[in-house]
């Protein structure tokens, strides 16, 4: 039997853009999706902090080190510029895998910037 399981998480990002008229997606910052292991097309769930709305779509790189986080398509109607995000990336493994699971996590600051261990948002 496979469990899914969280792999990787960007806490506390900021919407950077909120585009409807858009195919899809979510466009991720990509030196950010390489440092937690989200992988371009991979689907991923979004938790909006600002207004407790959930979606699940997929994640598109943006120009790596811009700190931008898009919600494209569909999915404009449930964040805009400026909510803060978080990102989930789960992976699927068996019960006796799960316990070597180490998700990788960055929690953001406003301007989408990894805050150092120990720090604050």
């Amino acid at each position: 039997m496979f469990i899914k399981i969280l792999k990787a998480k960007l806490h506390g990002a900021t919407v950077t853009d909120a585009r409807i008229d858009y195919t899809g997606s979510i466009g991720i910052d990509a030196d950010l999706m390489r440092a937690v292991g989200i992988l371009p097309y991979e689907a991923v769930l979004v938790a909006n902090i600002t207004n407790g709305s959930r979606f699940e779509t997929y994640a598109i790189e943006t120009d790596a080190g811009s700190g931008r986080f898009e919600v494209l398509g569909a999915a404009a109607h449930l964040a805009r510029r400026g909510d803060k995000i978080i990102v989930f990336g789960f992976s699927y493994c068996t019960a006796e895998e799960s316990v070597k699971v180490k998700p990788k996590v960055l929690v953001l600051d406003e301007r989408n910037r990894a805050v150092p261990p120990g720090g604050t948002m």
